[in-house]
């Protein structure tokens, strides 16, 4: 997946509410009075929000989110187990009874590399839509790109040069070179590899016995992302370059990440016993200090990795190659302070279907305006 420019608008299937609003100020509150939903089923987790529209903004009325683990042995089978599946339609079937109570009428719902790759991946969209009433989306590896920037990129610090924002999921992992601009970014080059931290933990089998073992799977995690991304460091090398040559005319290096291997190990930077989201998420640290944590998780044990705060049973074994992808991540796009975001795709969704929805609500305007002179 090579170069591309502005990464193309998603149409959101969507069913709008009806009423019988005659004004505009009757659509506008009718409008912000609207639950939106989206629902992002990824490799490894399954996450809903809904959330109402407030000004430019949006706030949140519910939320949900599971460890699956759709993807789990997808990469030595090329099939979505019937576990793993049971599992997400259970996690599904949660988000659908919290659609119908919230009664959202605007929604979307998408799915992403587990489903892109497996080989019965129909199979199991067409049960989902069977069993809970959620039409899932499978969606490419480009609009994954673009939904994570569109729903992080106000956390990225201020400056006038190009930015990375990255997004390191549980199948792949999407980095996107930026350009500010005064609403939505500019996108100026991207790349997605099937490398997220599933698949990778996946494809480098054995927890490694002794200090020795773990270094050399560490590197075999970091060499096999590195590879992946090779081409895509060569297009940027000219870019990040120009940047260090205007000796600060356009500012540092600036990298923003959302997922939760960067959450999570921000939450170990900052000392938390447990994670708390209102802490992490826009919080601005060295990179520095992320390598170094990324480094001691490495080198620790399945069963130490799974006593730290922050860490516990469900990310012990899939934190590693997160850091691996980190640190391969950092290597290419070099900032010296990390951005840090716990928010993405659905919240991308979210503001896609409410700009939607404002633009739907100036055309019918514009329609009576002309109607009635």
């Amino acid at each position: 997946m090579d170069k591309s420019g502005d990464l193309p608008q998603a149409a959101a299937h969507a069913a709008g509410a009806r009423g019988g609003s005659s004004t505009a100020d009757d659509e506008r509150g009718a409008h912000f009075r609207q639950a939106y939903a989206a629902i992002d089923l990824g490799t490894n987790n399954c996450r809903l929000l809904i959330a109402r529209p407030a000004d430019e903004n949006f706030v949140v009325i519910d939320a949900f989110s599971r460890v699956v683990r759709l993807g789990e042995g997808l990469a030595q089978t090329g099939r979505l187990s019937d576990a793993a599946m049971d599992r997400a339609v259970a996690a599904l079937s949660v988000c659908a009874d919290k659609l119908r109570r919230r009664k959202v009428t605007l929604a979307r719902s998408v799915a992403t590399e587990a489903c892109r790759r497996a080989s019965n991946g129909a199979e199991f969209i067409a049960r989902v839509r069977e069993e809970t009433g959620i039409a899932l989306n499978v969606i490419t590896a480009q609009e994954e790109a673009r939904l994570a920037v569109l729903g992080c990129h106000i956390l990225l610090e201020p400056g006038h040069g190009p930015a990375m924002v990255f997004d390191i999921g549980g199948g792949s992992t999407e980095l996107v070179l930026i350009e500010s601009g005064p609403t939505v970014p500019r996108i100026l080059d991207w790349k997605s590899v099937p490398w997220g931290v599933v698949s990778l933990t996946e494809s480098c089998v054995g927890e490694g016995q002794d200090p020795a073992a773990r270094a050399a799977r560490y590197a075999e995690m970091r060499g096999r992302v590195r590879d992946a991304f090779a081409d895509f460091a060569a297009r940027i090398a000219p870019v990040r370059e120009r940047v260090w040559a205007t000796r600060g005319e356009l500012g540092p290096l600036r990298l923003l990440g959302t997922s939760g291997t960067v959450t999570t190990l921000a939450s170990l930077h900052l000392d938390l016993p447990q994670y708390d989201r209102k802490a992490v998420d826009g919080l601005v640290l060295p990179a520095e200090s992320m390598r170094g944590i990324a480094a001691r998780l490495s080198s620790l044990s399945l069963d130490e990795r799974r006593q730290v705060p922050c860490i516990g049973r469900e990310r012990a074994d899939l934190v590693v190659a997160g850091c691996a992808i980190l640190e391969t991540i950092l290597d290419l796009w070099p900032a010296e302070r990390l951005g840090v975001a716990d928010r993405g795709i659905r919240e991308g969704i979210l503001r896609s279907l409410m700009s939607a929805g404002n633009a739907a609500e100036r055309a019918r305007a514009a329609v009576r305006q002309a109607r009635n002179p």
